[in-house]
Formats: C-alpha cells, sequence, structure tokens
C-alpha cells in the first residue's frame, strides 16, 4: 500500500476509487494552500476570497470520512477515526470559522494568524490520512465496501468542480431487445406490495416519496441504538449517506456532543421522558431539533426519532396570508 499513497496522486488505484479520490483532494487542498499563501491578500482581495472558498469544501471531504469511511471502518472493529479524528475535523472547522470572522474584520495580521493555524491543521490530518488512515483502510475493507461507499459518496460529493469517474468503471451493456429480456422484476404497482397503516395503504414508493419530501430531516433509531433509517431529501439541514445505516447511534454525532444524545436514549429507555428539544444556529439558518421516543401499544421502547428543520423562514411569517400568492 505504502507504494501509491503519499502526496502525488496514486496511478495504481483505479479511477474514481474512494481512496483516490481523498488522495486526489489532498493534492487539491495543498495546491489551494500553496496559491494563497504566494498571492498578495490586499492586492488580490477577489481571488484570495474564490480560493479560501474552494478550501473550506473540505467540509464535504471530512464529511465523506464521517458518515461513509468511518461507519465501514467500524464494521471491522476499528473506532478510533469516529472518535479521535472526527473530534480533530471538528477543530479544524472552528479554525475554518475563525479564519472567516478575521476575514470579515479586514484585519491582515489575524487573517495571516487564523490562516496560519488553519494550513497546520489541514496539513497534519493528510499526513495521518495518508500514513495511516488511508493504507489501514484499504487493507481492512474489501472490493464490495469500495463500491458500496462510492454510491454514498456521491450523495455528499466532493470538493471538485466535476465528479470523479465512476467507480467501478461503468461499461457498455448488450442491448437486450423486450421480447428477449427474461429478468424478472418487482412490479411497482402490484397490489400484493401495499402495506396497510393505521390508515390507509400505501405502496413502499409512495412511502419513499412521502418521507423523502418532507421538508424536516427524520432519523430513526432503534431499541439497540442502531440506525434504521434517515430520509433522503435535497435540501437536508444535516448531511447523512447510506454508510450510517445499521451503525451505532453514539458514533454518528460528533463527539462534544456524544453525552448528551446518550442522556436522551437512556430517560427514552428508562421511560422519563419522551421528548427532548433544542434549537441552534447552523450556517446563518435556525435549526429545531427534536427527539421523540417511539413505543408500542404496551408502552415498550421501539426506539427513538430524531427530527430537525429549518425553521428560519417560519420565523419571519406576521400576520395571516389567506389566498395563494405565487411569484
Amino acid at each position: 500500500m505504502s507504494e501509491f499513497l503519499g502526496q502525488n496522486t496514486s496511478t495504481s488505484l483505479p479511477e474514481g476509487h474512494p481512496i483516490k479520490v481523498y488522495l486526489d483532494e489532498n493534492k487539491l487542498i495543498r495546491e489551494l494552500i500553496f496559491k494563497i499563501n504566494s498571492i498578495n491578500i490586499e492586492e488580490s482581495s477577489e481571488e484570495f476570497i474564490k480560493l479560501f472558498a474552494k478550501l473550506c469544501l473540505v467540509e464535504k471531504h471530512f464529511a465523506r470520512k464521517e458518515n461513509q469511511l468511518f461507519p465501514y471502518l467500524e464494521k471491522y472493529g476499528w473506532t478510533s477515526p469516529s472518535q479521535n479524528m472526527w473530534a480533530f475535523h471538528d477543530q479544524i472547522r472552528d479554525e475554518i470559522k475563525a479564519a472567516h470572522n478575521a476575514i470579515k474584520s479586514q484585519n491582515i495580521l489575524s487573517i495571516s494568524q487564523n490562516l496560519h493555524r488553519v494550513f497546520e491543521s489541514l496539513e497534519h490530518i493528510l499526513q495521518v490520512e495518508e500514513g495511516r488512515l488511508l493504507p489501514r483502510a484499504f487493507s481492512m475493507l474489501s472490493s464490495d465496501d469500495w463500491e458500496e461507499m462510492r454510491g454514498g459518496d456521491e450523495e455528499i460529493g466532493w470538493m471538485f468542480d466535476e465528479a470523479p469517474p465512476a467507480f467501478p468503471a461503468i461499461s457498455e451493456q448488450e442491448y437486450i431487445h423486450p421480447s428477449q429480456d427474461t429478468k424478472r422484476r418487482k412490479l411497482p404497482f402490484s397490489l400484493d406490495n401495499r402495506i396497510k397503516l393505521d390508515e390507509g395503504f400505501l405502496l413502499p414508493d409512495q412511502i419513499n416519496w412521502l418521507l423523502k419530501f418532507m421538508p424536516v430531516d427524520i432519523t430513526y433509531v432503534d431499541e439497540n441504538d442502531i440506525v434504521l433509517f434517515y430520509n433522503r431529501g435535497d435540501n437536508r439541514v444535516f448531511p447523512r449517506s447510506a454508510g450510517i445505516i445499521g451503525r451505532e447511534v453514539k458514533f454518528c454525532h460528533p463527539p462534544k456532543s456524544v453525552d448528551q444524545v446518550l442522556l436522551i436514549l437512556r430517560e427514552f429507555k428508562a421511560g422519563r421522558k419522551d421528548e427532548a428539544e433544542f434549537w441552534i444556529t447552523f450556517k446563518d439558518k435556525f435549526i429545531h431539533i427534536r427527539y421523540f421516543a417511539i413505543r408500542d401499544d404496551e408502552g415498550a421502547y421501539k426506539g427513538v426519532i430524531e427530527v430537525s428543520q429549518d425553521v428560519t423562514h417560519i420565523r419571519s411569517l406576521e400576520g395571516q396570508q389567506r389566498l395563494l400568492e405565487w411569484e
């Protein structure tokens, strides 16, 4: 593994392989840092702002690791990245935020000092990735794992302007005439496929669409603290990907908030509480977060749902609007 992990992008890995994508992003991060260090911020402020914004897309790099790579490593018993490296991600996020504030203040000395901290931290974490995380992950995970991971990576995205090549590479399939296509497929209009609910009957696709288009983020954790489901809306408040399904919920939150999550679960399981509520400002949006205990007809604890919603617009409403007004 060591022969193709390093600061230079590997040519030994297939195009689009998640590790190759991480390494390509590492190369891009170093290039951006070099360019930022090479310009005069005061004389080239527009170029600086553009380069720094591009560097801030490192959030996608972190989010893929947290929601994709780490869950796969947990399956093989390696849990320290979910705790230690995630905590370092949060430190860098705080340092980037401090740099943003310095840029707003237009204090060149403060900008320089904060950028220096960000650059040092990024270089350190890239070295840890290349020297330990990615080599060990490559030796632990199967080819099927990497192929599955790529699908979730696409939901989160990359730092690049264009998506990396497909992995595995898409090969052209031979055309099969419909009269010769004998593969049996599940028919979405089958009456046998309908699910009886307390009130009404829905097809599975209809249930999925209903949850997908709800203007709230929903995550369902069962009585064993395992993530069973999240809805895939296009405008989720917090990023999620398929890697969290089957993952223990305590590994799905930043280390600094895990204690509160565990407290909520204990109180729900003990039957002392049924709801927990928070509201925060996140990326200039007002976010309302609630946890609800799920219980069966006999009152037995069956898990918890987390519901998050951007209520910025709702909070701004005043008066009444009784007529439809489309712009």
